[in-house]
C-alpha cells in the first residue's frame, strides 16, 4: 500500500504531492452495525480518509481486562475503512479529550498515587500494558505492512496540559517496541504555550483549529518552515453543556473556512464528520472555573447528524470538495434511514430505589465515605447510608467536596439536592434524646472532567461528611453502576419524587427503525432499552430534549424499556419521535 511521508510543503504519497481530506468518526460512540453506513457516507462526501481515537476507559474498563468487542472492535471498524479505499489516522492517546470521560483515561488509575500524562514509570507500565492490547490490533492495518493506517498520532494535544517531552519520547518508544512505524504525529492548539508544550521536533505537528485558516498557514509556515500545513481538527460545529444552548454553524460559513484550505494548498481533518453519542455514562465534563458536563448527544452540529443524517452542511461540504479536486464522489447509494415514531409509551410498572437498594448491590461499610474509585466503580450511582443517633442541635449539613449530584434524604424524605457548579440546598438536621435518623445519600457521577489541569477528578464524596464542624462515621456504600437491573422487584407504576425505575414494553411490528425518546414527564435520569443504555436526559436543564434510539438496539416484538429517574416523575408516560429535539 502506498506510505505517507512529507516534504517542507507537502504530504506525499509515495512521494507525489497528497492531500489529506480526512473526517472524524468515532467507533465507539456508533452501534457496530451502522459504521459501514457512516464510512460509506464519508467516502460519498468526497473525502479519502477517515480518523478515530481509541477510549482505553472503555477498552480496560477493569484494569487488565480487556474489551474489543461489539462497538470497541477497532479491527473490523479499520476493516471497512480499506475495504472501501479509505485512508485511516489513528489517535491513541493514550488520552484523547474528545469530551469522553476522564478523556478516555480509564477512572481506576485515580486509585494510584501517580502522575497522569507525564514521565511517571508507574503510569507509563499501565499505558504500556494498553499498548501491548491495543496497538497489536491497529498494527497488522498499518500501510507499512499493506493496510490503510497511515497517520498514528502522539498522545493529544499535550500541550494543553504539560510539557513533559521526556514523557512524550516514552510515548514514542512504546509506539516503536510496538511495531508502529508509520508517519508519527504530535497535534496541539495555536498559542506558543500549546504549540511548543505538546511537540516533538523530529515528529509532524499539525494545528486544531475551527477558524482563520489563512491566517493560521501563514503562522504554521513561520513556526514550522520544513513542513507542510495540516488541521488535525477543523472544528465544523462544537458540543453542548447541560445548562447551555444547542450549538450550530451554518453550512456557509463552514464551505468558507473548507474552501480556503483548498486555497492554501493544505490537508484537514474535519472534527467531527459525525459525532454520535455518548451512550451510557460517558460524557465527559470541562471546568473552566465552573463544572460543565457534556450532554448525551454528540451531534457537533456535524455534516452527518447524531443519527447519521446526510445535512444541509453535508451536502455543501460534498460540493465544495469535488469542485476543488475535481473528482466527482463515488456514488455508494447511501441515504438517510428511516425513522420511526412509536407514539407514546405508558410505563406500567415502577421499582423505588430504595426499596431495591439490597436487590441490585451488595453493601460496604466503610468508616468514612469512600469515592467510587475506591470502590471499583467507574461509572454510575454510588447511595451513601448512615444513621445519625441523638441527641444533636440543629446543624447544617456539608461535603468537604461533592462529585456531582447528590439527593439527601432523611429518614427516606427528601431534604435537598446540591449540584456541582450549579444548584445547592441548605439541609440542616437535628435528632432529639434517645431517638436515631437515618440519612441517605445517593450521588450521581455526572461525567468526569476530561480537558485542562483538573483530570484527577474523582467521584463521590470526596472527603468527609460534616455536621457543623464534627465529621460523621460510620457509612454503607451502595455501588450502582446500573448495569445489572434484573435484581429489581417491579410494581404498578405511579408518579414519585423519589428516584424510582420504571418499565415498559414497547412492541414493534416488523423491522425496527431509528427513533427518539422524549420524557416529558420526567426530570432527570437514564434511559435502558433491551439493556442498551441510551444516555442521561436532564429536561429543565436542556438542551437537549431528546435520545437518540438506533435501530440495532430494538427488534421486532417487544422491547423492554427502563427509565431511571432521579428527580420526579409527574406522569408514567414517555414517546418515541421520528426527529430530535437537540435545542
Amino acid at each position: 500500500m502506498p506510505i505517507l511521508s512529507y516534504d517542507k510543503d507537502n504530504f506525499l504519497m509515495d512521494g507525489k504531492p497528497y492531500q489529506i481530506i480526512s473526517g472524524a468518526i468515532h467507533y465507539f460512540r456508533i452501534p457496530a452495525e451502522y459504521w459501514e453506513d457512516r464510512l460509506k457516507k464519508l467516502k460519498a462526501c468526497g473525502f479519502n480518509t477517515v480518523e478515530t481515537y481509541t477510549p482505553w476507559n472503555l477498552h480496560e474498563r477493569r484494569e487488565g481486562e480487556f474489551d474489543f468487542s461489539g462497538m470497541l472492535d477497532i479491527e473490523r471498524f479499520i476493516t471497512i475503512a480499506e475495504s472501501l479505499d479509505l485512508n485511516v489516522i489513528v489517535r491513541p492517546g493514550p488520552y484523547i479529550c474528545a469530551e469522553w470521560e476522564l478523556g478516555g483515561l480509564p477512572s481506576w488509575l485515580l486509585k494510584y498515587d501517580i502522575g497522569l500524562r507525564c514521565n511517571d514509570s508507574a503510569y507509563l507500565e499501565k499505558v504500556a500494558h494498553y499498548y501491548r492490547e491495543l496497538l497489536s490490533r491497529i498494527r497488522p492495518h498499518l500501510s507499512t505492512n499493506g493496510g490503510r493506517v497511515i497517520m498514528v498520532q502522539v498522545e493529544n494535544e499535550y500541550g494543553s496540559y504539560g510539557d513533559d517531552k521526556e514523557y512524550l519520547k516514552k510515548v514514542v518508544e512504546l509506539y516503536k517496541e510496538n511495531g508502529i512505524d508509520c508517519l508519527l504525529f504530535t497535534s496541539d492548539g495555536l498559542s506558543y504555550s500549546m504549540r511548543f508544550g505538546g511537540l516533538l521536533p523530529e515528529l509532524l505537528t499539525v494545528a486544531n483549529f475551527g477558524s482563520n485558516v489563512k491566517w493560521t498557514a501563514e503562522y504554521m509556515k513561520k513556526l514550522h518552515p520544513d513542513q507542510p500545513f495540516m488541521c488535525g481538527e477543523f472544528w465544523c460545529g462544537w458540543f453542548d453543556h447541560w445548562h447551555g444552548e444547542h450549538r450550530t454553524r451554518s453550512a456557509e460559513e463552514l464551505v468558507k473556512e473548507v474552501q480556503s484550505f483548498f486555497d492554501v494548498g493544505g490537508s484537514f481533518n474535519v472534527y467531527m464528520l459525525h459525532g454520535g453519542t455518548n451512550f451510557g455514562f460517558t460524557n465527559g465534563a470541562n471546568h473552566h472555573g465552573k463544572y460543565e458536563p457534556t450532554i448525551t448527544s454528540y451531534d457537533y452540529c456535524a455534516p452527518l447528524s447524531e443519527a447519521g443524517d446526510m445535512t444541509e452542511n453535508y451536502f455543501a461540504l460534498k460540493e465544495c470538495i469535488e469542485k476543488n479536486t475535481g473528482v466527482k464522489a463515488p456514488d455508494l447509494d447511501v441515504k438517510n434511514l428511516p425513522k420511526a415514531a412509536y407514539g407514546k409509551l405508558e410505563m406500567t410498572q415502577c421499582a423505588p430505589l430504595f426499596e431495591n437498594l439490597e436487590n441490585i448491590s451488595n453493601p460496604i461499610f466503610a468508616a468514612y465515605p469512600q469515592t467510587m474509585e475506591q470502590l471499583d466503580q467507574d461509572f454510575g450511582y454510588l447511595v451513601y447510608s448512615t444513621e445519625i443517633e441523638g441527641p444533636l442541635e440543629e446543624l447544617s449539613l456539608n461535603f468537604t467536596q461533592l462529585h456531582d449530584r447528590a439527593h439527601i434524604f432523611v429518614n427516606g424524605e427528601l431534604v435537598g439536592i446540591r449540584e456541582r457548579g450549579q444548584r445547592c440546598d441548605e439541609v440542616k438536621i437535628s435528632v432529639d434524646f434517645n431517638e436515631k435518623k437515618r440519612l441517605d445519600i445517593l450521588v450521581e457521577n455526572m461525567g468526569r472532567i476530561n480537558y485542562g489541569p483538573k483530570l484527577f477528578d474523582k467521584k463521590g464524596i470526596v472527603g468527609g461528611i460534616k455536621l457543623g464542624n464534627r465529621f460523621h462515621f460510620g457509612f454503607n456504600h451502595y455501588c450502582l453502576p446500573m448495569e445489572d437491573l434484573s435484581g429489581l422487584k417491579f410494581k404498578k407504576a405511579e408518579p414519585s419524587k423519589i428516584p424510582t425505575f420504571y418499565k415498559g414494553t414497547l412492541k414493534i411490528d416488523g423491522e425496527p427503525c431509528d427513533t427518539f425518546v422524549e420524557l416529558q414527564g420526567f426530570e432527570k435520569g437514564f434511559v435502558v432499552v433491551n439493556g442498551h443504555n441510551l444516555g442521561r436526559y436532564y429536561n429543565s436543564a436542556g438542551p437537549q430534549k431528546t435520545l437518540y434510539l438506533p435501530a440495532p438496539f430494538l427488534k421486532s416484538g417487544e422491547n423492554e424499556v427502563i427509565v431511571f429517574e432521579s428527580d420526579e416523575c409527574k406522569a408514567p408516560v414517555i414517546e418515541f419521535l421520528a426527529e430530535a429535539k437537540l435545542g
